[in-house]
């Protein structure tokens, strides 16, 4: 009996993992140039009293390394991700577990893949960091709205 619920509970697992590795991330569409984008999530961002401590360049890292790691594809136009903390929701999701630590700063990206630009967040999980979520939600959205 044992084994046998070790096997489903293997199996519904296998089965689950490729949906988790889609759910890591919430997307919108931005209704113009990957430029506007950025400079969208960045006023959304400092229009909230927060400070960017610093903008990964994803892209431009994956489109100049892509030769020297024996590749030729093409993943993104252009790829930034805007890291930032709030102070306030820092300490109460640190408060209630030190170890979300692991969860900071937080990054909002900016996309362009062929033409189509997005913005989104890293995905968090259940519990106090739905805070840090909703925020990450309420400037992406402010941003693509713009």
């Amino acid at each position: 009996m044992i084994r046998s619920y070790l096997l489903a509970a293997s199996a519904a697992l296998a089965l689950a993992a490729p949906a988790f590795a889609q759910d890591n991330a919430t997307t919108y569409p931005f209704d113009g140039s990957f430029d506007d984008a950025t400079f969208s999530v960045e006023n959304a961002i400092i229009g909230l009293g927060l400070v960017i401590d610093y903008v990964s360049h994803t892209g431009e890292m994956l489109n100049r390394t892509a030769g020297d790691v024996g590749s030729g594809v093409k993943i993104f136009e252009a790829a930034d991700i805007f890291l930032f903390c709030s102070a306030v929701l820092s300490r109460n999701v640190m408060e209630a577990d030190p170890m979300n630590i692991a969860h900071c700063p937080y990054g909002i990206f900016v996309a362009d893949r062929a033409g189509e630009v997005i913005v989104g967040y890293r995905n968090y999980p259940k519990g106090p960091m739905q805070q840090v979520q909703a925020l990450l939600d309420e400037i992406v959205q402010e941003a693509v709205a713009e």
